[in-house]
This record gives C-alpha cells, sequence and structure tokens, in this order.
C-alpha cells in the first residue's frame, strides 16, 4: 500500500489549478498520507524535498497536468521505478487520462488496493557518452535546419536497412500516438512489445 506520496504540479499553473489541486491535496491529507513535494513547489500540507530526497521517499507520484508534464516527470524519476498517476488538468490526456472531478474515488480504490500498474516500455539512446531515455520516442536529425543525413540501423548488431532523410524517429507504443504518428507510422497498442521506427 502507498503511504509516501510525491506530487508533481505542471510548470506555470494557474492560480485556479493551484487552488484545485491544493483541494486533492487535502483529501490525500485526509487519508493520512505522507505528502512529499519538490522544493519550491509551495503547496500546503506537503512536505518539501530537495530532487535527490523526492525521489527515495515516495512510493506513488501523482503528476497533475497534461501529458507533457507527465512525460517530464517519468524523465526525471526513470531509474526510481516510482508508479505513476496522471491526473489531467489540460485538455486532452492521453496519459494523464484521470480526470479531477473522479480524484477522490480514484485514490479511495488506490488506498484499497483496487489498481492496475501498467507497464510501459522506454527506448533508450547513447550519443557521445551521453545516455537519454524516452517514453514516447527518440528522435535522431541533422540539427536547427533540414539536411539529408544517412542513416544505417542496427538492432543487437544485425543490421536491418540504411536510409537517407532528415531524421529517425524511435517510437515506444506509448509514443505511437504522438510525433510518429503524425510522421505516418502506425497506433501500437500499449502493452505489445513493438516499436516504431
Amino acid at each position: 500500500m502507498f503511504k509516501n506520496i510525491g506530487v508533481v504540479l505542471k510548470k506555470n499553473a494557474s492560480l485556479d489549478e493551484r487552488s484545485v489541486v491544493q483541494d486533492l491535496i487535502t483529501v490525500l491529507a485526509k487519508n493520512a498520507l505522507n505528502i512529499f513535494a519538490e522544493e519550491g513547489a509551495n503547496l500546503s500540507l506537503t512536505i518539501e524535498k530537495n530532487n535527490e530526497d523526492f525521489k527515495h521517499q515516495i512510493d506513488l507520484l501523482i503528476v497533475f497536468g497534461g501529458d507533457g508534464t507527465l512525460l517530464g516527470a517519468a524523465r526525471k524519476f526513470i531509474a526510481s521505478e516510482i508508479p505513476l498517476l496522471g491526473i489531467n488538468l489540460g485538455t486532452l490526456g492521453f496519459l494523464t487520462d484521470i480526470n479531477i472531478e473522479n480524484f477522490e474515488s480514484v485514490i479511495q480504490d488506490i488506498l484499497k488496493g483496487e489498481y492496475v500498474v501498467e507497464e510501459r516500455s522506454l527506448v533508450e539512446a547513447h550519443f557521445a557518452n551521453k545516455e537519454v531515455f524516452g517514453l514516447n520516442e527518440i528522435l535522431i536529425h541533422s540539427g536547427s535546419y533540414v539536411q539529408l543525413m544517412r542513416y544505417r540501423l542496427l538492432i543487437d548488431g544485425q543490421m536491418i536497412y540504411e536510409q537517407r532523410s532528415d531524421g529517425l524517429i524511435v517510437a515506444t507504443p506509448t509514443g505511437s500516438t504522438a510525433y510518429a504518428l503524425s510522421a505516418g507510422g502506425s497506433i501500437i497498442h500499449p502493452e505489445l512489445n513493438l516499436w516504431n521506427i
């Protein structure tokens, strides 16, 4: 059962959104949960921690915002393997598909153990001693101006194909409905072990 809850609020949240989130934090506090926020969050009823302490003290991260906020939190906390719960403060919310109106009942279900953890695959790339991860995709391109480059795709050391193009998108099933889709890729069910290239 989750006892130590981290909260992340989207950057530049409006006063109305902050007020709504503050009400939702009150719901968490009524359930005798420890509520942590990152330093500078300025949310009452929370214990503010620096990034490292924050990561190590929570066992569930609730992300208030849109898909961009959730993707940023996933990138930031990827090594911690902390489950994320996305609460939609935006308009669409593919990943943050829980509406604030349903927050209290969803939290009650979670506290009763009535939830399913949805595992998502990540894409990892190494460039010049730098490691990057993507929940949606990794885009390899020529830079700020369009220029054709030659790409050679190898999977597990096996040459798959070579091409000249202005970029290459490697998308996870989660990212198959994002940039890859707008570039002509296919939609992949999140539970399939496939990637779009």
